[in-house]
């Protein structure tokens, strides 16, 4: 089953060029990053495949249907909640603990969760690995690494059938970005979801994903990289 699906795809957005992708398909569960996206286009493609904003020309489908048909603001959230977005544009509230920043996705009720609430972020918290120490510190004291952790637990809460990451990286050092690469790949997997990652880390790109494409802004082509890329 194909998830996404995006042809001949132009989409303007104040930079000196329009965003342009040519062709790209993802499967259900497959894992696919794009190098070479800047964050302004990176925003904008989850914008595009999210279905938030409707490219200039092209066409964009998710699970069969192009975003063009989304009817209405109910349609369209129906469809937001079939994703996960890891990115430093979702706000974390820094006063509040790790765990209660992890239970919003249940309840905003937080100050303090209700126990099964706080049980299933504490879960969360295991299976993104955060060391359970750091359960209760407020998210303003933890490292750049744990809050991405905690916003890939946020991401993947409500069960996703596609993981985003929109330069999810660009804080960490570069042995810190590929073993979260690793993590998320491991964890969409055991969730049978699908990975979609804009990065400028090839390295990252190659612990995150199993197909790497490198973007052409000129053309709009994603042309795939080899393997031993990477090691380089």
């Amino acid at each position: 089953m194909t998830v996404l699906e995006i042809a001949d795809v132009s989409k303007r957005y104040g930079a000196l060029r329009p965003l342009r992708l040519a062709q790209l398909a993802v499967a259900a569960g497959e894992s696919v990053a794009i190098v070479g996206l800047e964050h302004g286009a990176a925003e904008i493609l989850v914008n595009l495949i999210t279905g938030a904003t409707l490219p200039d020309s092209g066409e964009v489908r998710l699970f069969g249907r192009a975003t063009a048909a989304i009817a209405d603001s109910t349609d369209w959230l129906a469809t937001v909640d079939r994703f996960g977005i890891v990115s430093d544009r979702a706000v974390l509230l820094d006063q509040l603990s790790v765990v209660q920043n992890l239970a919003m996705p249940f309840t905003l009720d937080v100050e303090p969760p209700p126990d099964a609430v706080r049980q299933r972020a504490e879960a969360l918290a295991r299976e993104v690995g955060l060391a359970a120490a750091i359960g209760q510190a407020a998210v303003a004291s933890i490292d750049a690494l744990a809050r991405t952790r905690v916003r890939l637990g946020r991401a993947i809460a409500l069960d996703p059938q596609i993981l985003v990451l929109e330069h999810a990286t660009a804080a960490l050092g570069r042995e810190a970005a590929q073993a979260f690469g690793r993590d998320v790949r491991a964890i969409a997997a055991r969730r049978g979801a699908a990975v979609i990652a804009a990065t400028a880390d090839e390295r990252f790109a190659g612990a995150v994903a199993a197909r790497v494409l490198v973007h052409d802004p000129a053309t709009g082509e994603l042309r795939e990289r080899r393997r031993g890329w990477f090691s380089r």
